[in-house]
């Protein structure tokens, strides 16, 4: 399995400076990105899933304790809600820890040739710190309903308005960081945190 994934990434590398080379910045754009997110994924799930449930459960537990509508318990990435005679319970995993839409933006952003790279490592910055608060929002949003609805608006809670709240976020950051940059680069001029290093771009 290592070789395999060794030769892969190998033929992805080749590809892109086959694409450079070409000159054909869309290809390139398609094949880093998606190229990108896969090898980060191989290389951070391991490490990064259940650090991540902790923080989202740890901030998100602040806003419990202040409100009084749920508990966390960051070190098993638990949260715990109690209502009269009703206790509720759920887990922070791998699809609430935030890790794949962090490293889709990431691998997105990293292969976009509108910013320069001190740029993007302001972007990546504060793109993961909003896909994080995003998440958490997410959360508190969940245990808000469940508390008031209890059990039964469970699922409605969790996988249908959470999800909108989340992915709302989501494109607004997409948006800013992506799309509208584009739309003020190309019409206006350019655009910097700083650095002029991308002037030709």
């Amino acid at each position: 399995m290592i070789i395999l994934i060794v030769t892969i990434f190998a033929l992805w590398v080749y590809l892109l400076s086959v694409l450079t080379r070409a000159k054909l910045p869309f290809f390139k754009f398609l094949v880093g990105s998606v190229g990108l997110f896969f090898f980060a994924m191989l290389a951070l799930e391991p490490y990064l899933v259940m650090p991540l449930g902790h923080v989202v459960s740890a901030v998100a537990g602040l806003v419990g304790t202040l409100t009084g509508y749920f508990e966390a318990f960051p070190d098993y990435s638990l949260i715990f809600i109690s209502k009269d005679a009703s206790f509720i319970s759920f887990y922070i995993d791998y699809e609430c820890s935030g890790l794949i839409e962090m490293v889709a933006y990431l691998s997105l952003l990293w292969f976009f040739a509108i910013y320069n790279t001190a740029e993007k490592v302001i972007l990546s910055v504060i793109g993961v710190a909003w896909i994080i608060l995003s998440n958490v929002l997410r959360i508190v949003v969940i245990c808000i309903i469940i508390f008031y609805g209890g059990n039964d608006v469970f699922y409605f809670a969790h996988t249908i308005f959470g999800r909108i709240v989340f992915y709302a976020l989501s494109v607004a950051l997409y948006f800013y960081v992506f799309t509208k940059s584009h739309i003020v680069r190309q019409k206006v001029g350019q655009f910097h945190y700083g650095s002029t290093d991308n002037k030709n771009l």
